[in-house]
């Protein structure tokens, strides 16, 4: 493991060839608590595929060499799904001035190095080149006692609230994924945090 991470910004085309590396990073990443999440390399890289396609989209990738350790993802609020942009509709609030995190994942050996923060760094920066005043990520909620929590698992908040962001636990929308173990999908809450920036 090098010192030395570098972490760049991908956008259009030029996120296309990174697809298969991309989906096997959030396979992985995805299938540890809180997620659990048994994913698929094809539909993976189809759902990447909106970061190519989608104006102001980003991916920020963090490498050790030429291997990609961590992936952030960002894109306007207006090119989500409708259950993403749901909350924020039933709330009243503007759809075109909310930018969108996606997800961060990163490789736990590289975990606790400052990556995290520059994830933020560079969503925001993208999110303010593309003139938006709004950030907003959302997070999966699971109960203190659920099963599979390993013991040592620390929460993101007090991490996310030292970027600037608040909790809103009235904007909450449901996503669908096929958890490790189970033989279907089943809905899971996501909580929303913003900023504004």
């Amino acid at each position: 493991m090098s010192q030395l991470i570098k972490v760049e910004t991908v956008t259009g085309a030029a996120i296309l060839p990174l697809l298969p590396e991309l989906a096997r990073l959030r396979i992985t990443v995805f299938r540890e608590f809180p997620y659990l999440y048994d994913g698929d390399l094809a539909y993976e890289q189809s759902y990447l595929r909106v970061y190519a396609e989608a104006p102001a989209a980003a991916i920020i990738i963090a490498r050790d060499g030429e291997k990609i350790v961590g992936a952030s993802t960002c894109l306007p609020l207006a090119a989500e799904t409708p259950n993403v942009q749901r909350p924020f509709r039933d709330a009243g609030m503007d759809i075109p001035r909310i930018f969108y995190f996606g997800e961060s994942v990163l490789e736990s050996a590289y975990r606790g190095r400052g990556i995290g923060v520059k994830f933020f760094e560079a969503r925001e920066a993208q999110a303010r080149a593309h003139g938006y005043g709004i950030t907003a990520f959302c997070a999966v909620q699971r109960p203190v006692d659920h099963p599979a929590r390993p013991k040592a698992y620390q929460k993101l908040d007090d991490f996310w609230r030292k970027r600037g962001y608040t909790p809103h636990p009235e904007l909450v929308c449901t996503i669908s994924w096929r958890e490790v173990g189970a033989d279907r999908e089943t809905e899971k809450p996501l909580m929303f945090w913003t900023r504004n920036l």
